[in-house]
């Protein structure tokens, strides 16, 4: 008999690959569906960067490398780290690995042990708190407030730290909601971890898709102190719409960042070579296609928002970055038969072929999660599905 190990059997699956996939299979039975789950980009990876990886190609990069990444990648990074966020690394400070996933994969691995708990705002991403457990931590949720546009205070972070906490999570902007965490919210968040004694783990993959007139500040800018209980992660996937080459990084602390390279080695042993390659070029090549990219989000973003308010039940905040609206429809649920938004995205996945992620897999009962990653020809179609499925109850 097969017998699963206990944290194989904590493992949930990730709603948002779960609801891709499901839309995925009825597009190719010949179904009209809308799929408005993905939390990747809707365009091609530039030209230049996909060049790059053919030239590596040619040129034969496409052996090992080392763990921590290419020397030439690596550099890379902290170019990028020095031009937009005013931070300096040291080589040895900074990992590269498969994906921005598998960075917070390994740095819980190697910063956790049994009982370890990590403070996780909600609404989160669907990944954190499988990945805290399977590292043997216990994930503590604190409710980010919809009254303050989802983001927690620091009174809320200060009363939930324990004699346990190693850690917390912050996500700016933030998958699901896209709201982004000012300077000044950073800095009294910030000095509770310095006063508590506790490590940061910034998630800043979306830093680029900011909409408006904020600027993107990473928290380890802040201070020397800040910077010296930080870990910074990010990747190529939502910057460069290089979401399949699997390419992110970590950086901080010299003596982890080894740890999480040793780990990386008996794991996937190195990010791919000639994956390494193009995001050299994405790092230091042309950064036009994405500002066009962007614009086009910022678009697509202010039609849904609008739309998402006009319809009856929902309640929508204008997200300050990310691609995905984070829409209440409470009102929406108390007015049909359906009891929470799984029962109600399963209905309009059915009878209207739009595919929506509901909030319970960010933690969330009140909430669906709509990606805007898609042209604003189907992003019309779509409302206007989803006005009728709750205008029909």
């Amino acid at each position: 008999m097969v017998h699963l190990s206990k944290r194989a059997r904590r493992l949930t699956p990730s709603p948002t690959l779960a609801i891709t996939a499901k839309a995925k299979k009825l597009k190719a039975q010949g179904l009209d569906v809308i799929g408005l789950g993905a939390g990747e980009p809707d365009f091609d990876t530039p030209e230049h960067i996909v060049l790059a990886a053919k030239k590596s190609l040619e040129n034969g990069q496409t052996r090992y490398t080392a763990s921590a990444g290419i020397p030439e990648l690596i550099q890379a990074i902290i170019k990028k780290f020095e031009r937009d966020n005013g931070l300096s690394y040291q080589p040895n400070q900074v990992a590269v690995t498969a994906g921005a996933k598998q960075a917070l994969y390994n740095l819980f691995q190697v910063l956790l042990d049994e009982g370890d708990e990590v403070i996780v705002p909600s609404p989160y991403w669907v990944s954190y708190l499988d990945q805290v457990k399977l590292a043997g931590g216990v994930p503590v949720v604190i409710e980010g407030s919809e009254e303050n546009s989802f983001k927690i205070t620091p009174e809320q972070l200060s009363q939930a730290i324990t004699d346990q906490t190693r850690a917390l999570i912050l996500n700016s902007p933030s998958n699901p909601t896209g709201m982004l965490y000012t300077r000044e919210e950073l800095e009294t968040i910030g000095e509770v971890c310095i006063q508590r004694d506790i490590l940061i783990i910034s998630d800043e993959i979306y830093e680029h898709l900011i909409y408006d007139d904020q600027p993107h500040v990473s928290i380890a800018s802040l201070s020397p102190e800040l910077y010296a209980r930080t870990f910074v992660i990010n990747g190529l996937s939502k910057t460069y719409s290089m979401t399949g080459w699997r390419i992110g990084y970590v950086a901080g602390n010299s003596e982890v960042i080894a740890a999480v390279a040793d780990l990386t080695s008996h794991s996937t042993s190195n990010a791919t070579s000639f994956a390494q390659y193009a995001a050299i070029e994405a790092l230091n090549g042309p950064q036009a296609p994405v500002q066009k990219m962007k614009q086009a989000f910022k678009e697509r973003r202010d039609y849904v928002v609008k739309r998402l308010n006009e319809i009856p039940g929902f309640v929508c905040q204008k997200p300050d970055g990310a691609f995905y609206a984070f829409v209440n429809i409470r009102k929406a649920l108390d007015a049909s038969t359906y009891e929470d938004p799984d029962q109600w995205s399963a209905a309009l996945l059915e009878k209207e072929k739009v595919a929506v992620v509901p909030g319970s897999g960010f933690g969330s009962n009140d909430h669906v999660r709509i990606s805007y990653a898609t042209s604003l020809e189907e992003l019309k179609e779509a409302l206007d599905r989803i006005e009728r499925f709750v205008k029909n109850g």
